[in-house]
């Protein structure tokens, strides 16, 4: 008996909230699990609701669905995902929809996307971004695929995304085959670099100037009132509240960061378009450093270093949120330049603001600053990079000072800040007329004749040195 909206695979605490999201909206949705118990347990507890049915085996699922039918797989990236389409599509008829909603790599869903539509069907790459709160009462949610598949959806997930405070639903289509994939995959690295962000800051206050955490979260809370408001300001002020007897929690934690994989990806990306991620890759070489806390503690022990302790402190708080505002402006602005390349390389027409609009609400990194990217955007949308807008431009001028000061105090007293100093050292480049590189180039044209441009010549046209020649005679190359 056809009676569902929508077929919903997967059942971990993502796929539960994101069922209970789309039943509270009206939606009836069908819902299968791999391992059957998972299933049983939902439907005895929060799924017991008339909106939702269970399915004892895909076909079934299928067999529930009215057409064209919509299944959503919310399942581990990789092969699960690649299982899970080829038990669908015998099951499918023409002009049905299949909605990947994890993390999957943006390349495997422009492949999917191919090879589906190339069966006969349709299908939807969704990144979906809000953890667990957000998928259970609004998450944000960048889909992406077969463009005829949207209409078929968009109410639906609309109805179910987060909105920004003027109302606009935090979902929108960002474009064919993997481009949702891909736009959820810089927001992970944006959010690896913020995070890396917060925690230098947090290293800073509390070993730097040796603030309590009661001190700290009264910082991180007055942060969030002003440019910096955002949700992982928050969480951040909450999270150095919290205290027993045996002291704040935050320092019982090990110091070891896992990751997933999304900012690997990022970084691995903005290397092969050619556009620099430095601040996100910063973040993940961050998280590899810190994951082996027994080397580091053996390193501790025999590497001299001075004490890390910051003695120019007046004022240092205040430098410490330029600083991380500065940063903060820095990694946006590489990953929304990130996302503009492979928006050239792959042929999607991507609109940047509305994007930034998507990250309004429901999502990790949302914030008040996203409100000035989309204006930015708005202002001009081909704009080659958010640090030469002029809102942008001048708040970097206003929070050098403190910026430097930050990086330069912190080299100082030994306390590592490579997402700042990574952010800084991009923007010295980025602003510089002139680069070293042409020593490099001619490094490169001594030891491989790899040929070089000269200032005075039309780009494009190759010249070449004997360099170890009398003379050293310099000859058209090509």
């Amino acid at each position: 008996m056809t009676t569902a909206d929508l077929g919903f695979i997967g059942l971990a605490v993502m796929g539960q909230n994101l069922v209970l999201n789309l039943a509270d909206h009206g939606y009836r949705v069908a819902v299968h699990n791999r391992t059957a118990s998972v299933t049983e347990a939902f439907m005895a507890g929060e799924g017991d609701r008339p909106e939702i049915t269970a399915a004892s085996s895909v076909a079934e699922l299928v067999a529930m669905l009215h057409r064209p039918r919509r299944v959503m797989l919310m399942v581990k990236a990789g092969a699960p995902v690649d299982g899970f389409i080829d038990l669908l599509m015998p099951l499918l008829d023409p002009g049905d929809i299949v909605i990947d909603g994890g993390n999957s790599l943006f390349t495997d869903t422009i492949r999917r996307t191919a090879a589906v539509e190339a069966a006969g069907f349709r299908y939807i790459g969704a990144g979906i971004s809000g953890g667990e709160e957000g998928a259970r009462h609004g998450p944000s949610i960048m889909p992406g695929g077969s463009p005829s598949a949207w209409p078929e959806v968009a109410g639906m997930l609309a109805a179910i995304a987060a909105r920004t405070p003027d109302g606009v639903p935090c979902c929108d289509w960002v474009g064919p085959d993997g481009a949702g994939h891909y736009v959820k995959m810089v927001h992970n690295g944006i959010e690896y670099g913020d995070m890396q962000l917060i925690a230098e800051a947090y290293h800073l206050l509390g070993v730097g100037l040796g603030l309590s955490h009661p001190e700290m979260a009264a910082i991180f809370r007055q942060w969030s009132t002003g440019v910096l408001d955002s949700y992982l300001i928050d969480i951040t002020a909450d999270i150095l509240a919290v205290s027993d007897d045996t002291g704040p929690r935050v320092e019982q934690i090990l110091d070891a960061a896992g990751q997933k994989g999304t900012g690997k990806w990022t970084v691995i990306s903005s290397m092969e378009l050619g556009s620099a991620t430095t601040l996100v890759a910063e973040a993940v070489y961050a998280r590899v450093v810190s994951s082996d806390p027994d080397q580091r503690e053996h390193a501790a022990a025999i590497l001299a270093g001075p004490e890390p302790a910051i003695t120019d402190r007046d004022g240092f708080v205040s430098a410490v949120h330029d600083a991380l505002y500065a940063s903060k402006i820095v990694s946006y602005a590489q990953g929304f330049a990130l996302i503009s390349a492979a928006a050239a390389e792959h042929g999607w027409d991507l609109d940047l603001g509305r994007i930034a609009q998507l990250w309004r609400s429901g999502c990790i990194i949302r914030a008040r600053f996203l409100d000035d990217i989309t204006a930015a955007f708005g202002r001009h949308p081909a704009l080659p990079s958010l640090l030469v807008d002029g809102f942008f431009a001048d708040a970097l001028a206003r929070s050098q000072h403190g910026w430097r000061r930050v990086v330069s105090s912190a080299i100082a007293a030994g306390i590592p800040v490579p997402a700042y100093a990574s952010a800084l050292g991009f923007y010295d480049a980025y602003r510089s007329r002139r680069l070293p590189a042409n020593l490099i180039q001619a490094q490169r044209d001594y030891f491989g004749a790899h040929t070089y441009e000269r200032v005075d010549q039309p780009r494009g046209r190759a010249f070449h040195t004997i360099w170890t020649g009398d003379g050293a005679p310099e000859v058209p190359a090509g």
